[in-house]
């Protein structure tokens, strides 16, 4: 646990120091904080009907910073999700289970797009499993695997709430003991790490369908040159809807298409009421 703060704190620190603000004289940070809480129990005793004990909990952190300097401006965004569900006699199992981080720094020079430079970095909170096996395979480690990935090009930002970007992108893949990710099949020797060149497409946003109604989607698109007809996929949406001042209602879909990690497309969604809290 020592390691995975080090490393968030210090990718933390190295963002921070190239940011910069909107008003245009005075330089102020823009932190924004939101965390959230969601809790489900089911206990039964005597019960004719059928069904079994069951009890999942899951915590996601959103987090961003952001801060203007015209003609700079650069943007923090860190979302944590942990989870665990646990039925009957079963121990507790891993039911999400991510840290994605992503920073972009662009520079305005009066153009209808603006040149960025940018940076990524994703791996799981914890150890992960499959548990479709029988005892369940450990298949993935905090940084193992672990990606980052660099980003160069245009971004376009005169939509509120939104941006587009396209330019060259450099992705890194690190292993220790998960090797397959990061492994060339065709070689004789196990590599730990990869590196790959290519292209990067991005499109984030939020958009407010009603006054307690948001939904915000975030696509991130790349491909190696040396395989321009295969493209890894993040596309992360969340629709919120506001019930109260502390509780919300959130529906998350994930896809994930990775051809290192496996060839079938990866979708994970989850409807979720709870305890939603703005930090900051």
């Amino acid at each position: 646990m020592k390691k995975q703060i080090l490393i968030l704190l210090l990718l933390f620190s190295v963002s921070s120091i190239f940011a910069q603000k909107e008003k245009v004289k005075q330089k102020t940070w823009l932190p924004s904080g939101v965390a959230a809480f969601n809790l489900s129990q089911l206990a039964l005793s005597n019960w004719s009907q059928g069904g079994d004990n069951s009890l999942a909990f899951s915590i996601i952190g959103n987090f961003g910073l952001k801060y203007y300097s015209n003609p700079w401006k650069f943007e923090n965004s860190l979302k944590i999700s942990f989870g665990k569900s646990k039925i009957g006699d079963q121990e507790f199992r891993i039911a999400d289970n991510e840290i994605f981080m992503q920073n972009m720094l662009s520079y305005s020079v009066g153009w209808v797009v603006d040149p960025y430079i940018s940076n990524i970095f994703r791996t799981v909170v914890t150890n992960g499993f499959d548990y479709g096996v029988s005892p369940a395979l450990q298949t993935s480690a905090f940084f193992d695997p672990g990606y980052l990935q660099q980003g160069m090009g245009f971004t376009y930002q005169h939509i509120p709430g939104w941006n587009f970007r396209a330019g060259l992108g450099f992705k890194e893949t690190f292993t220790s003991k998960f090797n397959s990710y990061a492994d060339d099949p065709a070689t004789t020797e196990i590599e730990k790490t990869k590196f790959e060149t290519g292209l990067e497409f991005g499109v984030a946003g939020k958009t407010e369908l009603q006054k307690n109604i948001l939904f915000q989607t975030d696509l991130g698109l790349f491909s190696a040159f040396n395989a321009l007809d295969v493209w890894d996929v993040r596309w992360d949406n969340t629709l919120t809807v506001k019930l109260s001042d502390l509780f919300n209602m959130n529906v998350n879909v994930l896809v994930i298409y990775d051809a290192d990690q496996t060839l079938k497309t990866q979708i994970k969604e989850a409807l979720q009421l709870g305890i939603t809290y703005t930090l900051f």
